[in-house]
């Protein structure tokens, strides 16, 4: 008899996949950028290899290329679990991955050659970004439509948190990508001046709000009681967080203009909302944290373990600092200096990557059809190179980022400046040279998870190209003249 399976993961598999080369690339590109800073000479003289150029290409390659295909495969993957039914329109999700895939390589295809809208998270061009409209709503039929399908009454909470990702993207993306066309390689946005400034760091806070913390919450709340192997600590708790945290992200954009012409009443807004945010922010990292209580020991053998409750440390981390540096006193001394990028990096490669690794190396075995993955001291080598570079990165940054703002703001009793732009940039290499070698680790990080994936997907690329036996079927036995009316 023939067999298929309960699941749809074929386009889980895809992604999966998509996620782990992505994941190489666009750190590899990050690592050359990070060299660049401390050796300029490492851009060749070449307009496409210098850092204003890749730098975008690093941030989309891991946000969108990387994150975005992790969080498309996890959704499919935990919309089916959670609502106890196959993926709907399985041709369609096809659609999605490769037309993602299609937009991701075309936007990094183009960035280096100056063919760019100069907006942070929105780089890509008017053509691009009408692709990916067409992708997200596409990937949000799907996903709605395995919702509308399900066996049972309830949605999971994790399911709340990616309706909301992709409901919130969506309405991000067209609203900061109104362009003029002008050619096909160029566009003009109909805003102008500070209300440009303004719907874009809207956007591009919210980029970070729904895209990389939302989206992620949703794969949380899902892979850590998974491998915690315990209920939520608190459902209803989950819930509360969901509506507090979409009802008070959208807010906080401005306190990314803060000391710019953006009016006053603005900049203050940012700031109150972005402290009110700290709440459901720690209280998601709570809860997730609280649901190991009784599973600690999973530390000690669980390398997917490992990553999660790392990643929720730094979540919780980055939230705090982000809510603190909101505050106009602390902005002053941190923004334009590296403490931002510090800030940013704790977040994605602290909460975002390894909540990430963590859920995928959870999910590919169940996925690719197997007890476990191929290596486990792969895993925890992994979860090592990772943490050390991570903090490298963090530390070398922070203390980079503090220096330049106490250097820039010192006076003399004239109120003259004492130190001369050149003199913190020589007291920081050193600490670009750490951040490069923090790098490094992330990306051998990085190459040793897709070494395992390849490994641990061994057999489901054997049953993907040898051909599966038919049995031939016996001729039919003759039967026996029938007896004669006379016998």
């Amino acid at each position: 008899m023939q067999t298929t399976e309960t699941y749809n993961d074929h386009v889980v598999r895809l992604f999966l996949l998509a996620a782990a080369v992505w994941g190489i690339v666009g750190m590899s590109i990050g690592v050359l950028v990070a060299a660049q800073m401390a050796w300029p000479a490492l851009n060749f003289d070449i307009s496409w290899l210098s850092f204003s150029r890749l730098r975008p290409n690093h941030t989309f390659g891991v946000i969108f290329a990387f994150g975005g295909s992790a969080l498309m495969g996890t959704c499919y993957y935990v919309a089916q679990r959670t609502g106890h039914t196959r993926l709907a329109l399985p041709r369609l999700a096809n659609f999605t991955f490769w037309g993602w895939q299609l937009a991701c390589f075309l936007a990094m295809a183009t960035m280096p050659f100056g063919i760019t809208q100069s907006k942070e998270y929105a780089e890509p061009e008017w053509i691009i970004d009408l692709l990916i409209a067409v992708v997200w709503v596409s990937f949000a039929i799907v996903f709605f439509a395995t919702l509308a399908r399900r066996r049972i009454q309830h949605i999971y909470v994790a399911n709340w948190y990616y309706g909301a990702f992709i409901i919130a993207v969506a309405l991000l993306h067209i609203v900061n990508n109104i362009v003029v066309p002008v050619s096909l390689t160029k566009s003009y946005p109909i805003y102008s001046g500070m209300v440009d400034a303004m719907v874009q760091w809207w956007y591009g806070h919210n980029a970070v709000a729904f895209f990389l913390t939302a989206g992620f919450l949703g794969m949380m709340y899902y892979f850590v009681p998974r491998q915690a192997q315990q209920p939520l600590w608190s459902y209803r708790f989950s819930i509360v967080n969901f509506w507090a945290l979409i009802s008070v992200y959208m807010w906080a954009g401005p306190h990314h203009l803060v000391y710019t012409a953006l009016p006053d009443w603005a900049q203050s807004v940012g700031m109150v909302f972005s402290l009110v945010l700290l709440m459901p922010s720690w209280g998601s990292a709570a809860n997730g944290l609280l649901t190991f209580n009784g599973s600690w020991h999973k530390l000690r053998t669980d390398p997917a373990a490992k990553f999660m409750v790392v990643s929720l440390v730094f979540y919780a981390a980055s939230t705090f600092e982000g809510s603190m540096m909101a505050i106009k006193n602390v902005n002053a001394l941190s923004h334009y200096t590296d403490w931002t990028v510090a800030h940013v990096h704790s977040g994605s490669i602290g909460w975002v990557a390894m909540i990430t690794i963590g859920s995928l190396y959870a999910m590919a075995p169940r996925a690719l059809g197997q007890p476990q993955m191929y290596s486990h001291k792969a895993m925890d080598l992994h979860f090592w190179l990772h943490l050390i570079g991570l903090l490298l990165y963090a530390i070398a940054m922070w203390a980079a980022g503090v220096t330049e703002g106490l250097m820039w703001r010192a006076t003399d009793a004239n109120g003259a400046l004492i130190y001369p732009f050149i003199d913190s940039l020589l007291a920081i290499k050193p600490l670009y040279v750490v951040r490069f070698i923090g790098g490094v680790l992330i990306v051998l990080g990085m190459v040793v998870m897709a070494w395992n994936l390849w490994y641990t997907a061994a057999d489901a690329r054997k049953r993907l190209i040898t051909p599966i036996p038919v049995p031939i079927p016996e001729p039919p036995q003759q039967m026996p003249p029938p007896l004669s009316a006379a016998t």
